[in-house]
């Protein structure tokens, strides 16, 4: 049982604070730094100061920016488990013979991390807040991985829908289109789903 003064479990706490630091130095040999810089990545770090700090800011703020992404990988990853094909090609990689198993065992963490977001929330509330912060947190990251980070990588599909970058449109105006319309049809409706299900914070 929690005190007043905490919410959450203490156990949750330590078991995903000891998991993020397992997985971070594997992902670090593997993938190299860039790859923290997903936003599935960076939701998994920053969940730990937000479980600590029971923080409904910056949850919020980190779900608002994975709740549809992590939606949609777990249907792609499932629909390939169940079925063999992944529609949307998110999940691809988990079905990858050439990455060790136990890599992609720590993947799973996205299968994961949506409920204990949401679950999270559902305790310490929804702060409102986490849409204008996750607006200007999400075109500082876009614009970070558009100038630091290798097109073939494109992370967060800076560079284009998928695995490899587009040439339909220049790439700058491309990033333009991501940076509009992430707010607009990422994290808008995430933001009102939340406001209208969980509970708001103190």
């Amino acid at each position: 049982m929690t005190s007043d003064a905490t919410q959450l479990a203490l156990w949750i706490k330590l078991v995903y604070t000891m998991f993020v630091v397992v997985l971070v130095p594997i992902y670090f040999k593997h993938y190299g730094p860039a790859n923290f810089l997903w936003f599935s990545d960076v939701t998994l770090l920053g969940m730990v100061p937000g479980l600590w700090a029971e923080s409904p800011l910056i949850v919020s703020t980190l779900t608002v920016a994975v709740a549809l992404p992590e939606t949609l990988w777990n249907l792609d990853f499932f629909a390939r488990l169940l079925t063999g094909r992944a529609p949307l090609g998110m999940a691809t990689y988990m079905f990858d013979a050439s990455l060790p198993r136990y890599l992609r065992g720590l993947s799973l963490f996205h299968v994961v991390l949506p409920v204990l977001l949401v679950g999270t929330l559902t305790q310490i509330g929804y702060d409102p807040r986490a849409l204008f912060v996750q607006t200007v947190l999400g075109t500082v990251l876009f614009l970070v991985c558009y100038t630091l980070t290798n097109p073939t990588e494109n992370i967060n599909w800076v560079f284009g829908p998928g695995s490899k970058p587009q040439r339909r449109f220049s790439p700058k105006v491309y990033l333009a289109m991501i940076i509009v319309a992430f707010p607009v049809f990422v994290y808008w409706p995430t933001h009102l789903v939340l406001v209208r299900l969980l509970p708001l914070a103190r």
